[in-house]
């Protein structure tokens, strides 16, 4: 038997932001993982290096406005579409969500399919925007 579930006041995103099961295996992700700063994309940005910004957040997230030059593969697809997507193991990829625990989690995962050079962006779309960098849609 299913029951159905109601969520007033939040969206489902922000119910599994304060959940510590959530919390916790996003922490855990964080340990094997790279992460980089605001000061650090800038540098990437400024730099002759080639790299992907991917914007991992959900379609209307993204619809919203997202990272100028993102290219957009959201969390619940990302395993099953980066392959044919971004098929170079060795690509620099720096993913971020709107806070950094997504991203957090799709890293690792993209780690364990084999992805060598993956980072999360600490504090997401939300440092992004505070650091007044370029918005679109």
């Amino acid at each position: 038997m299913s029951l159905p579930v109601f969520c007033w006041g939040q969206t489902s995103s922000q119910s599994h932001t304060n959940s510590p099961g959530y919390q916790a295996l996003v922490k855990d992700a964080k340990t094997r993982i790279k992460e980089i700063d605001i000061e650090q994309l800038k540098a990437l940005e400024s730099s002759a290096d080639k790299f992907t910004l991917v914007d991992v957040r959900e379609d209307n997230e993204w619809a919203a406005g997202h990272a100028k030059g993102a290219v957009h593969i959201g969390r619940g697809v990302i395993e099953r579409d980066i392959e044919s997507r971004i098929p170079q193991k060795d690509a620099k990829l720096v993913l971020y969500c709107g806070s950094g625990s997504r991203s957090a989690l799709a890293a690792d995962a993209l780690a364990r399919m084999g992805y060598t050079n993956v980072s999360s962006l600490v504090g997401g779309l939300t440092a992004y925007k505070s650091a007044n960098l370029p918005i679109e849609k």
